[in-house]
């Protein structure tokens, strides 16, 4: 099996000729007039996240994605929670947030204790994303990837994956997260990606995934591989600025900050990453 998902994943890297979609090359979309998201976005439990809209533009990625109150959303791999202080409370009232981290049966632990606490995350982050969010812990759902109830496959409205497929495939467990991921999707069902992008002509080394950008081409192609069809992108999360070339890779630049003092005047003024906007749907 391991084999097999480093195959596909390596095949999915070669890249291929993205599509003839609809591209939206703005800067910024059209803000979103949603006043209940804007209201979420304005709250003051985000007084620290709020920083980071700039660079992140949490309105327009949503609208661009089509994600709306009402629907059954899915945040691959929530980590500490940026985006999750965001969807619980505008999904809370009307739709279904559910958190999905990638199956952990074929990790490895360094220990027990972080086998216990990454096994027990399904049981722990609805009430840690309760107290993110004032919102009952009861209507936040979390599952590892092979765990989701049968009776709530095929009825997922919205994949979101924000900045975690070079986490998938330096893993080797791209192909199988992904087929788990389309086998939630309703038929009529989309997945949105924001991901750090490599330059188009990136060396294999700097758009393999290790250090956190990946190729356009190569994403589109794995989701491909994957049962996907690139539907629409856009330019909304670009930073022309980054040079994608660091390295300690796209750590280098904020919020992580990995060198530390050392030039950091310089890349605080790059800002976070260049990242691709990407829309896909199931392909039959």
């Amino acid at each position: 099996m391991k084999k097999l998902l480093m195959a596909s994943a390596a095949l999915a890297m070669l890249g291929a000729a993205v599509p003839a979609v609809a591209n939206h090359h703005e800067k910024h979309g059209a803000a979103m007039t949603d006043a209940s998201l804007q209201a979420i976005l304005d709250h003051e439990r985000r007084a620290d996240d709020k920083a980071r809209d700039d660079h992140r533009h949490p309105a327009e990625t949503l609208s661009f994605f089509g994600v709306k109150p009402g629907q059954t959303v899915v945040e691959y791999g929530p980590g500490g929670g940026w985006y999750t202080r965001v969807l619980v409370p505008y999904l809370a009232d009307s739709g279904q947030y559910i958190a999905i981290n990638a199956d952990s049966s074929n990790s490895t632990f360094p220990d027990r204790a972080r086998e216990a606490r990454t096994k027990g995350w399904p049981e722990i982050f609805p009430t840690t994303a309760a107290k993110w969010t004032g919102t009952d812990a009861s209507k936040i759902l979390a599952f590892e990837s092979d765990e989701l109830p049968d009776d709530m496959k095929g009825k997922v409205d919205r994949i979101l994956i924000f900045r975690s497929l070079h986490g998938m495939l330096n893993g080797n467990r791209a192909d199988f997260e992904l087929r788990a991921l389309r086998d939630m999707l309703a038929d009529d069902g989309m997945v949105g990606i924001v991901q750090h992008r490599a330059k188009a002509d990136a060396s294999y080394a700097m758009s393999n995934g290790s250090k956190g950008y990946l190729k356009q081409a190569s994403v589109v192609a794995l989701f491909e591989l994957n049962g996907f069809e690139l539907v629409s992108e856009s330019e909304i999360n670009a930073n022309p600025k980054d040079t994608t070339d660091y390295e300690r890779g796209v750590w280098t630049l904020p919020p992580v900050l990995a060198l530390g003092d050392t030039n950091k005047a310089k890349y605080q003024a790059i800002g976070e990453s260049d990242r691709m906007t990407l829309l896909f749907k199931k392909r039959p």
